[in-house]
């Protein structure tokens, strides 16, 4: 089996060369990357990987939002060129791997029949505290399964959309987002053999704010592509041109509390796979004071209010929970009452015929 994947990347210094290490060690044999004309040191990164014969590298400078359009032809040369059998199109911030981690990447895709031809994939975003500057690999250990909506009351609209992955196919076209392929799924892996995206959107405030910045600058650029007002990316940006981006950003770090709150409600949990496989390319700078200060009252406020208003929908859950068990109690009840109308109809009915009966035998005898 030969397995490729494909990469379109702009400014990921602080994570790409784990990215890559983590993909080539689950056993994918070819990988085609785009460099989108970084300037942070990922374009030098990608080139010494490149002349040690480990990557495809090109290089696309234009930066008009274009990617469905650069990963779609990576994705038919991986076929073209390399012949592969399964493709994966990835971001510099995931990283796949089989949910039974004692396997690798390549022995499940191995037992997957190609017959299916493509197949989505489950993307869980790592969260941990916030930090200035930082690959987060030791700090973002809690996978963030919370409702939608409990997200939306720190600003994300949803948990993220699943990947795709398919076949080789020299004519596939993938979408967007790598989201969606023209490939039409015909079934899944089994349970034993499934994967899953680790995702790390938000690794630190220094790389969020840049990811945000040339998102959004390069969407404003092509007018042709119209996303959605509720896309989670054009949402930060006009946070980030209004001056209220780094409030939001903390806030969508749990707290200590929420944190608590949510292991015990299963909304996080722990999974430090990354951390014990990985190495961060830059260490961790606790966001400080200086860059707190100018948005405390905000972020304090937000905070409060989110405070409030998960309170507020954990209560409204804990409620229809309560009344939906208190309803099925209820239920059982009548259920069981009917049954023992039924019985004492039945029983009844069995008396009052025999007392006919017996009435009757005394009306043909004549006795009284």
């Amino acid at each position: 089996m030969k397995l490729a994947m494909t990469m379109m990347v702009r400014d990921e210094a602080d994570i790409v060369s784990a990215m890559l290490d983590h993909h080539l060690a689950q056993g994918v044999d070819t990988i085609i990357v785009t460099d989108n004309g970084s300037i942070d040191g990922t374009a030098e990164i990608l080139g010494d990987y490149a002349s040690r014969g480990l990557i495809d590298l090109r290089h696309d400078p234009v930066q008009r939002k274009q990617q469905n359009i650069v990963v779609t032809q990576m994705a038919r040369e991986a076929k073209a060129r390399y012949d592969a059998d399964w493709v994966i199109n990835a971001d510099a911030d995931e990283f796949v791997i089989p949910v039974d981690r004692s396997m690798t990447l390549r022995d499940a895709l191995e037992h997957t029949p190609k017959s299916i031809r493509s197949f989505s994939v489950p993307v869980v975003n790592l969260t941990g505290d916030p930090a200035l500057s930082g690959t987060g690999f030791e700090r973002l250990v809690w996978r963030d399964t919370r409702p939608d909506d409990i997200l939306r009351l720190v600003g994300l609209w949803a948990q993220p959309t699943h990947n795709a992955v398919h076949v080789g196919d020299a004519d596939v076209v993938v979408a967007q987002g790598n989201h969606f392929v023209s490939l039409s799924s015909r079934g899944a892996p089994d349970d034993a053999h499934a994967i899953e995206v680790l995702h790390l959107p938000w690794r630190s405030w220094n790389q969020f704010r840049n990811k945000v910045e040339i998102s959004g600058r390069a969407y404003e650029s092509n007018p042709e592509l119209l996303p959605s007002p509720n896309h989670h990316g054009m949402r930060d940006y006009r946070r980030l041109k209004d001056g209220v981006l780094l409030p939001y950003y903390v806030l969508r770090h749990p707290s200590a509390d929420e944190l608590s709150a949510g292991t015990a409600s299963n909304q996080y949990q722990h999974d430090d796979y990354l951390a014990r496989t990985l190495t961060s390319a830059v260490a961790d700078v606790p966001l400080g004071d200086a860059e707190l200060a100018p948005h405390r009252a905000m972020i304090d406020v937000l905070q409060d209010l989110t405070g409030t208003a998960t309170a507020t929908l954990r209560g409204r859950n804990n409620l229809i929970r309560l009344l939906t068990d208190h309803r099925d109690s209820l239920d059982d009840r009548v259920r069981l009452l009917e049954a023992e109308v039924a019985e004492l109809r039945q029983s009844f009915g069995n008396r009052a015929y025999a007392a006919l009966q017996r009435l009757r035998l005394r009306l043909r005898t004549g006795n009284k």
